[in-house]
């Protein structure tokens, strides 16, 4: 059974950075499709950041530059760098495989981006 356990969320001025985290159970996360989703009040979740096993990444196009996805096969987890934070940034945000299992959902970690 896989467990996703997102963290490093918090409150941060625009301009600022965040680190997320997210540990992954099971033996298979190394040849996971891996994805770093959010969800907005009021909005659907949206998929952000994306990277295969050998490395290669995709991002939206409103992260695009700002926000860095990696990967750990080794320690079972999956990052994101989040910098230059804007308000617009703020949601929950979780991690899962791409495309998304809806067996997989964690409770995500909250990110605020306010003054």
């Amino acid at each position: 059974q896989v467990q996703f356990v997102e963290s490093g969320g918090g409150l941060v001025q625009p301009g600022g950075s965040l680190r997320l985290s997210c540990a992954a159970s099971g033996s298979l996360f190394n040849i996971y499709v891996m994805g770093w989703y959010r969800q907005a009040p009021g909005k659907q979740r949206e998929l952000v950041a994306t990277v295969i096993s050998g490395g290669t990444t995709v991002y939206a196009d409103s992260v695009k530059g700002r926000f860095t996805i990696s990967r750990d096969n080794a320690k079972n987890t999956l990052y994101l760098q989040m910098n230059s934070l804007k308000p617009e940034d703020t949601a929950v945000y979780y991690c899962n495989r791409v495309p998304e299992n809806r067996d997989y959902w964690g409770q995500g970690t909250q990110v605020t981006v306010s003054s």
